[in-house]
């Protein structure tokens, strides 16, 4: 049984420190994600952990009412022997 691990960048419109507050607070209640990373300047997100991307752009959008914009996605497999293989984009 393998689990696939997912690394996104996504770019969502952060105007103020209370729309930061929010999506940090979304992120943090959210079950599998092992870290993310919100960069305020740029109005980029990184999420890392075990979910489906297109969900976890899903929620970001109904729970924000803001547009989502998924950058970038980076797969990897991990069984259960620990090793880890990276899938071609």
């Amino acid at each position: 049984m393998s689990h696939k691990f997912c690394c996104m960048t996504m770019r969502i419109n952060i105007d103020c420190n209370g729309c930061y507050r929010k999506i940090n607070r979304i992120l943090l209640q959210t079950q599998g994600l092992e870290s993310h990373w919100i960069e305020q300047k740029q109005c980029m997100v990184s999420v890392c952990g075990v979910f489906v991307p297109q969900d976890m752009a899903i929620r970001l959008r109904k729970k924000t009412n803001r547009r989502v914009e998924i950058l970038e996605i980076k797969e990897v497999d991990i069984s259960n022997d620990g090793s880890i293989t990276q899938k071609p984009p």
